[in-house]
């Protein structure tokens, strides 16, 4: 068969739709393209825009997946929350490579259209707080941002009121018949979860005899990559800002680098850590 021969049994994509396209109806991808509304005439503000939206995607697809990964682990189906929760890893390096566009900020950049920004901070994200509600970073203060916003307030008023998944996991290790202290499995919701040193010598134990419970030092290693991903977001988050405005107040009035590098050093699920050092 000759070359053209062989070119014109190549089908072309359909072009004649007579509205809008399927693609646009699914995807909203003329949605998303008109969120961009700058405040200032420097061209930089379109990169901060823009990043800040799709970090707020990601924020999204992680609470998605860790929501998913609770409800599995409620229902004692440890391979979809497996599932989920490595969805979730490649979704985080995906977050955390976000942070290139602004890493390199300097003052004077950062400086063009900061005042646009006015009282903003990404503190106030509210997807962004039902994701650490979710890693058991809580706190019944975190709500106040958002009085004025009855629908989001009422959502995280919602998830800080729910186990989080953390807190699935062990209920998940108690039912598996390991001596988690019936205080951690009645404890306030609420509150953030503190490092209790018999939980910690569960995790020491599943670790010690690998061979006893694969599944369950796999699902240690899931959360403990989880944990070190998150680790290195505030961690980039930390720099970005530590490069574009050095030490001074942060746009929502906090101490700004002070704040996240004391954010910085948490580690979530801190057992997982701690149970290291018995093993």
């Amino acid at each position: 068969m000759s070359s053209a021969s062989q070119q014109s049994d190549v089908l072309a994509p359909r072009l004649d739709f007579g509205g809008t396209t399927p693609y646009d109806d699914y995807i909203r991808a003329s949605v998303l393209s008109g969120l961009q509304q700058t405040r200032t005439e420097d061209p930089g503000e379109m990169a901060f825009l823009v990043t800040s939206q799709v970090m707020e995607l990601w924020f999204a697809l992680l609470v998605h997946e860790w929501q998913t990964a609770a409800a599995a682990l409620r229902d004692d189906d440890l391979p979809a929350a497996m599932d989920a929760l490595g969805r979730s890893l490649d979704e985080l390096q995906a977050l955390n490579a976000s942070w290139q566009p602004l890493a390199r900020l300097t003052p004077a950049q950062f400086n063009a259209y900061r005042p646009a920004l006015g009282d903003g901070s990404g503190f106030q994200s509210a997807m962004y707080r039902r994701l650490e509600f979710l890693l058991g970073e809580r706190s019944v203060s975190m709500l106040v941002p958002h009085t004025g916003t009855p629908e989001a307030h009422a959502e995280l008023q919602k998830a800080l009121n729910e186990p989080s998944l953390y807190d699935e996991v062990l209920h998940l290790l108690h039912r598996r018949g390991h001596p988690v202290p019936q205080a951690v499995l009645d404890r306030d919701v609420t509150r953030r979860h503190e490092a209790d040193p018999e939980v910690e010598q569960i995790w020491a134990a599943v670790y010690a005899d690998p061979e006893r419970e694969p599944d369950l030092v796999g699902l240690g290693e899931a959360l403990t990559d989880i944990a070190e991903a998150m680790w290195r977001w505030r961690g980039d988050h930390l720099m970005a800002t530590r490069r574009a405005m050095g030490s001074k107040v942060g746009t929502g009035g906090s101490s700004g680098v002070a704040w996240l590098s004391k954010r910085a050093d948490v580690l979530v699920f801190p057992e997982l850590w701690t149970a290291r050092s018995r093993v």
